[in-house]
């Protein structure tokens, strides 16, 4: 399901009265905004977002076992990503650079599987029975076609495994 503005202002408003609100609110914005897989967003590591001064990075070099398909690739981060990944990242708590992004519950790295858990409880207590861990990818993807981004350039930013080449279909 591609989820509508109204449909991502609902999962927002109900994840804000849940514990590990902050948390979950910039994982909800990073799938939506930047269209990064489930499974990319728990491998991120705290030097994968922030440089050696500590500010948000404006690309994220995955490496290619972050990614599926082993393919590295870049992802763009526009400013409101930034500023979610620095308002959570910079809450007050020290950081080391090997530290993940997104812990658990219990302070430990997420699994694609744990995490796609995560998304598909937040997405059920809002009310968003269709909506799956991939929704955020297919808003990401269907706004940017919607705006008339060219098939190419789309592939560039959802990943090489995304969009075949031509004559692949």
């Amino acid at each position: 399901e591609v989820l509508t503005e109204k449909d991502m202002k609902r999962a927002l408003a109900q994840l804000a009265r849940k514990p590990f609100a902050a948390r979950n609110k910039c994982m909800l914005q990073l799938s939506w905004l930047t269209g990064m897989r489930v499974g990319e967003i728990a491998a991120l590591s705290v030097s994968d977002v922030l440089d050696t001064d500590g500010n948000v990075r404006s690309q994220i070099q995955l490496k290619a076992e972050q990614t599926k398909g082993d393919a590295a690739r870049t992802v763009l981060l526009n400013a409101q990503a930034q500023t979610e990944l620095s308002i959570f990242l910079h809450r007050g708590k020290k950081l080391a650079a090997s530290d993940p992004v997104f812990k658990s519950r219990v302070g430990k790295r997420f699994s694609a599987n744990s995490l796609c858990q995560v998304f598909l409880r937040i997405y059920d207590e809002a009310g968003l029975d269709k909506a799956t861990s991939h929704s955020g990818r297919r808003t990401f993807i269907t706004t940017l076609a919607h705006k008339g981004v060219n098939v190419r350039v789309l592939a560039e930013l959802a990943g090489p495994s995304c969009i075949p080449e031509p004559g692949g279909l």
